[in-house]
């Protein structure tokens, strides 16, 4: 496997500028945990592996349980997740795998029946902003774990 571009350093102004919309995601009317969790899923989606190693160490530190971060790749069938948590999962599914059709209305009352309108969007954002990392991640293929120094990611345990 060929080393790939750093892309931080290439375009270091399109980075930060991603991680400022990143913080203010993380600012947003949506509680930490739920961001966590569909980092985590939309980072599954993906197949992005930098992410999923990030957000799962991040989720831990925070106190995440590790059975439920076990169970968000199955959380349709999982008993974990409160009605809320699942229809952000939901959510994070649908505009991560947009379908040709659009967003189902099911989806969409499923998450209006448990957020309000601002946090809808507030979690389309973040929905949005994990994607985005996700797929630069990929591209550049950026390896799991080698950033946890520099982000303080070595305080979960985990490595």
């Amino acid at each position: 496997m060929s080393q790939r571009l750093d892309y931080a350093a290439q375009s270091p102004e399109l980075f930060r500028k991603l991680g400022t919309f990143s913080h203010a995601v993380h600012n947003s009317s949506i509680e930490a945990a739920i961001i966590d969790l569909v980092n985590i899923r939309a980072s599954q989606l993906n197949g992005c592996g930098f992410c999923l190693d990030m957000h799962v160490k991040e989720a831990t530190i925070r106190g995440e349980r590790a059975l439920r971060l076990h169970h968000v790749a199955a959380w349709r069938e999982s008993n974990l997740f409160s009605a809320r948590e699942r229809a952000c999962l939901a959510w994070t599914d649908a505009l991560t795998h947009l379908p040709a059709q659009g967003v189902a209305d099911d989806v969409y009352e499923r998450v209006r029946s448990q957020l309000s309108e601002q946090e809808i969007v507030d979690l389309t954002y973040a929905v949005m902003a994990i994607n985005a990392w996700n797929r630069a991640n990929v591209a550049f293929r950026t390896q799991p774990g080698s950033l946890d120094q520099a982000f303080g990611l070595d305080k979960a345990g985990l490595a």
